[in-house]
């Protein structure tokens, strides 16, 4: 595992930028799986202007993201379709039948993570996974006591979690309760990882990461078991 210790939030971003788009430039065919949230909110600013100012040809690219919640379909401005379009997306020239996200609006559930699962080993695996974390623990959205060796499936969201995102809509009553989600198992099968934590409030995870124990009740710690990890935090993340 590679640690970089980044002094802030901008910096760490640069940093994240930097890798994704050296990773896009050494293999053109490459297939991204991306996060949301706030903590790549900037690198995907960062990354946007470095494809376009240096023309990089986007169209072999793919993309798949973590997950999505249940019920939010890809109009409604909560949903991670519609954050993906307004933070990246839109802004690069790459083919929008390259990009895939769950379909939080699904009739069938259960075929739609199985059919996700899928597309992911059609595509040939993901190359380059974007992770952030939550105050939990979890990752994507595979909440504390989550099996390792889950697949992509429909999950309940803890409270803290609920607490934690209703900050992106209008009272925590709006948060979706439920979610599409990549499983352990599914993100540890990537053939590398790139995990961004910022803030004090992530310093609970990110020192189970570094220093923990790995356990089931931490998702994060599974990390401790991929062979190519690179961990980007900032001081504040990072408890100093």
């Amino acid at each position: 595992m590679k640690v970089i210790k980044a002094h802030d939030y901008d910096a760490m971003s640069k940093e994240a930028a930097e890798i994704i788009y050296q990773a896009i430039k050494n293999k053109p065919d490459i297939t991204l799986g991306l996060a949301t949230g706030s903590t790549p909110h900037r690198m995907y600013e960062y990354l946007a202007d470095m494809l376009n100012e240096n023309k990089i040809d986007l169209s072999k690219v793919h993309t798949v993201n973590l997950d999505e919640y249940v019920g939010l379909g890809e109009g409604d401005p909560q949903s991670y379709h519609h954050f993906m379009h307004e933070e990246f997306f839109d802004k690069i020239d790459l083919p929008l039948e390259n990009t895939h996200l769950p379909d939080g609006k699904a009739e069938d559930l259960q075929a739609e993570v199985e059919n996700y699962e899928q597309l992911i080993k059609d595509l040939g695996g993901i190359d380059l996974q974007l992770l952030g974390v939550g105050r939990n623990g979890h990752i994507g959205f595979n909440e504390p006591g989550t099996p390792f060796d889950s697949v992509t499936q429909v999950v309940g969201l803890t409270d803290l979690t609920i607490k934690d995102n209703s900050r992106f809509f209008e009272k925590v009553e709006d948060v979706p309760t439920e979610a599409l989600s990549m499983g352990l198992k599914t993100i540890m099968e990537t053939k590398s990882i790139l995990f961004l934590a910022s803030g004090e409030g992530k310093q609970y995870a990110v020192d189970a990461l570094l220093n923990g124990e790995v356990t089931e009740d931490i998702p994060v710690t599974i990390l401790q078991k991929h062979d190519d990890v690179t961990v980007i935090v900032d001081k504040e993340a990072a408890g100093e």
